[in-house]
């Protein structure tokens, strides 16, 4: 819904969802480098959260927008700035800190504190951030989620919990799960199965598939188990034939992509956990792009794409890239797969007589991971040796902390 008021200035654009929740919520993050970022179109749900995340203000749910980065920001400072008198009068300590955050949200719409992020957060999947063909890894982001508990229940949705796991409440491997879901193709009833597997010198996972008898909508996701690797793997594939495009390969979402001579880049977590074909990685990456650029699909005649959004400009980058992914689909143009993956949870099929060693098409390369790596998979946080004796301190310290105010009283 979108009207203005010539008279007072009044104007909205809120945005109401026509469909129901997807199966998966999801977070897109976008970081801005300089002035034409702010023009990124952005579609928030009533059931989306809005961070910017160098400015530490986080916008809870409200009412659903279709604007840009810029109009997101900009609501948030006048909304900030909105009764800033009156909290002068009764709270100065308050005022003051608001005070600082409206002038530095201020400083970011001119373009004086680049780079910045900023995140949207909807656990009923149906917000977005336009991505652009140009962005590298790190610029545009998107991450799908199981739902918690406890977002389920927000969504007016049924815990969708299980029973048949062990005593410890673990998942019992070569055993299949069964899950109530909607499709979302065609919103009707069917179910997700899940399966916890070894798969020989690799490593543990789980596969889910989701099936729709109705509309026949199939998808399936792949996450990786076991320890974490001291070191990230990078594996890099020249795919020369149909052959290459038949390898298996498996994209965990914790892994990024790369195609240097497609001018792709998809960022960890933006398709999950796959374990499919190269062809089949590719052509995912294609039809969930042109699904959101064009709304519709990639077989689909130019007639049918209606981003009325799009400049003349844009739309032709677009096109360009469509068609380079769409060749080398086909296998009509050469290309390079780079997967880069911090926990070495990802594959690619070899071809060479001893399928534990890579061919001559690919290489295999162990690094050392990133602080921001690290950051991002929470191993800075975490402790796995000596935190027995750390424990017992603070259990004497809290212990000593208690007879004293004991003894105070």
């Amino acid at each position: 819904m979108s009207f203005s008021c010539e008279k007072c200035g009044f104007s909205n654009n809120e945005v109401q969802p026509a469909g129901t929740f997807q199966l998966k919520g999801s977070r897109y993050e976008l970081r801005l480098i300089d002035m034409a970022d702010f023009q990124r179109q952005v579609v928030k749900s009533d059931t989306a959260t809005v961070k910017f995340i160098e400015l530490d203000v986080e916008v809870p749910p409200g009412k659903g927008q279709l604007t840009n980065v810029e109009g997101l920001l900009t609501t948030l400072v006048d909304d900030l700035a909105f009764g800033q008198e009156e909290r002068k009068k009764e709270n100065p300590e308050v005022w003051a800190k608001v005070e600082e955050v409206i002038a530095k949200g201020r400083r970011m719409l001119a373009g004086e504190l680049f780079p910045f992020r900023v995140a949207v957060d909807d656990p009923a999947g149906n917000s977005f951030i336009a991505p652009d063909p140009r962005d590298g890894v790190g610029k545009w982001e998107k991450r799908e989620y199981l739902r918690t508990p406890e977002q389920n229940a927000m969504l007016g949705l049924a815990d969708t919990a299980t029973d048949g796991l062990d005593e410890n409440g673990d998942i019992i491997p070569d055993q299949v799960y069964s899950f109530p879901a909607h499709c979302p193709g065609c919103m009707h009833p069917c179910t997700t199965n899940m399966k916890m597997v070894d798969i020989p010198h690799f490593r543990q996972v789980v596969l889910m598939n989701t099936t729709c008898d109705d509309c026949g909508y199939k998808s399936n996701d792949v996450k990786t188990g076991g320890e974490i690797p001291e070191k990230g793997k990078k594996i890099s594939l020249k795919v020369k034939s149909a052959e290459d495009l038949a390898r298996d390969i498996l994209k965990s979402e914790t892994c990024s992509m790369e195609c240097p001579e497609l001018s792709l880049a998809v960022n960890p977590g933006t398709l999950g956990g796959r374990f499919t074909t190269v062809e089949g990685l590719l052509t995912q990456v294609r039809d969930d792009l042109h699904a959101q650029i064009f709304e519709a699909d990639a077989d689909a005649g130019e007639e049918a794409r209606i981003n009325d959004s799009l400049s003349e400009a844009e739309r032709q980058r677009w096109e360009e890239f469509f068609r380079d992914l769409n060749a080398a689909i086909k296998g009509e143009k050469e290309f390079t797969i780079i997967l880069t993956d911090p926990i070495a949870a990802s594959y690619v099929q070899s071809l060479a007589d001893d399928p534990s060693q890579p061919d001559e098409q690919m290489t295999v390369e162990w690094y050392e991971r990133t602080d921001e790596e690290e950051e991002d998979l929470g191993l800075k946080d975490m402790k796995v040796e000596g935190y027995e004796e750390e424990y017992a301190k603070e259990k004497e310290e809290e212990a000593r902390k208690q007879t004293e105010e004991a003894a105070a009283e």
